[in-house]
């Protein structure tokens, strides 16, 4: 896996006055932070870090982050999360952590969809896919980049549950149920509509940010 590298910016200034004018000169305000090391609240080029956004996406995005500052330092970290304004248009806070490249990390990986199946191509059914990521374990060098599901095979009635995934040694997907991932539907249940994985995300893991990050993303 070859690491992204990102330049940031070490700051002193926090809270919401000093973002709103970090973004005004189309910076992002940042925290880096990790088990062994004090925060560090950075700011980010906008343009830089969107041309990695939109060639790698935001799932299972490592970087070689450099700081400078006082005492320029360069951390090896993972996109922790990404917040955004009510549109979806511009960056509002990324927090990173911290990573040991030799300790396992969880990750969200997108799932990608491979073939036709049978029950759409011959029996006019509907493909619905209920996970489109899916958390996996594993150490950052062995993260896939996306987790490949062949429905070719696939009738009018049948779906791919998690345990069926193999995803090779290193790399488990955590579960306590046996949950569907893709499921082929009969042509009548084509309006129904498509569960997205938003909806099933667990809400601590959306809610965990920092008290700082928090103040600074709030207009």
């Amino acid at each position: 896996m070859d690491l992204i590298k990102l330049n940031a910016t070490e700051r002193n200034t926090r809270g919401k006055g000093a973002a709103r004018r970090l973004r005004g000169k189309k910076m992002i305000p940042g925290v880096v932070y990790g088990p062994k090391m004090d925060p560090v609240m950075v700011s980010l080029d906008t343009s830089e870090f969107d041309k990695i956004v939109r060639d790698r996406g935001v799932s299972g995005l490592f970087l070689s982050l450099k700081i400078q500052g006082d005492a320029p330092q360069t951390k090896v970290v993972m996109l922790k999360e990404l917040q955004m304004d009510p549109f979806g248009i511009e960056y509002r806070h990324a927090d990173f952590q911290q990573i040991d490249m030799d300790t396992q990390v969880t990750v969200s990986v997108p799932v990608e969809i491979l073939g036709t199946s049978k029950g759409v191509k011959d029996g006019g059914g509907m493909l619905q896919i209920i996970r489109r990521e899916l958390e996996v374990v594993c150490k950052p060098g062995d993260t896939p980049e996306r987790i490949e599901i062949d429905v070719t095979h696939l009738e009018i009635g049948d779906a791919i549950h998690v345990e069926s995934i193999d995803l090779g040694e290193g790399v488990q997907i955590p579960h306590d149920v046996n949950f569907t991932v893709v499921t082929v539907v009969p042509p009548d249940a084509g309006e129904e509509e498509e569960v997205e994985e938003d909806d099933l995300l667990d809400e601590e893991e959306m809610a965990e940010t920092s008290e700082d990050a928090a103040a600074e993303s709030t207009e």
